[in-house]
């Protein structure tokens, strides 16, 4: 069987961004195809991980600060700018990732991905509007127009909340989530056990 890695992401997440960016890297090196699943994040927090709510109700001014060091850390490490937080945090990326569903049947889901980490979180502009979701568009070489009436159609909502359940129904509970030979992985700092998983096959 050909190897594949099957990654469940949210571009409202910067962790996400930075895993975005490093598994396209490990994927090419170890010959693995990627299967993206556009999934939105704030449904899994609502029904399965409330406690990151009420971890940003209650702030740790210590751990917050050191992740923002980490983060910006692994940003340097990956080659990509990362402004945390953004003006919008959090965004709403729900017309983002209806988006993205829609770029895959056109073959342009990575490139679109590529415009909305960047535009969110290298230039910190707001991914909820629709001027921002049509500047997306023209960099992944897509109509803005059509783009915009995808995001509206009842198959491309539904194939969001489809993804969003089956990621709750596989044990997840956050973005990024990567699934390889039935193995599930949070988190951009997991990828060295997702090299290693796919070498012994």
């Amino acid at each position: 069987m050909p190897k594949q890695i099957e990654v469940f992401y949210d571009v409202s997440s910067p962790w996400t961004y930075l895993c975005f960016v490093n598994v396209q890297t490990l994927a090419k090196e170890e010959g693995a195809e990627i299967l993206w699943r556009p999934f939105l994040v704030g449904g899994v927090f609502n029904t399965v991980n409330p406690t990151m709510y009420r971890m940003r109700e209650n702030p740790v001014p210590a751990r917050d600060e050191w992740t923002k060091k980490d983060m910006q850390a692994w940003a340097r490490l990956a080659g990509v700018k990362i402004v945390f937080p953004p003006k919008v945090f959090p965004v709403n990326p729900v017309k983002a990732l209806r988006a993205l569903l829609w770029a895959k049947e056109q073959g342009r889901e990575v490139p679109l991905a590529q415009a909305f980490f960047e535009l969110y979180w290298s230039e910190d502009r707001d991914i909820s509007q629709d001027d921002v979701v049509a500047e997306a568009a023209r960099r992944a070489s897509l109509d803005p127009a059509s783009l915009a009436k995808a995001i509206t159609e009842p198959g491309v909502k539904e194939q969001l909340k489809a993804n969003t359940d089956e990621l709750i129904a596989r044990g997840g509970f956050g973005s990024p989530t990567l699934f390889v030979n039935g193995e599930m992985f949070f988190g951009n700092d997991r990828l060295p056990l997702v090299r290693e998983v796919l070498r012994r096959g």
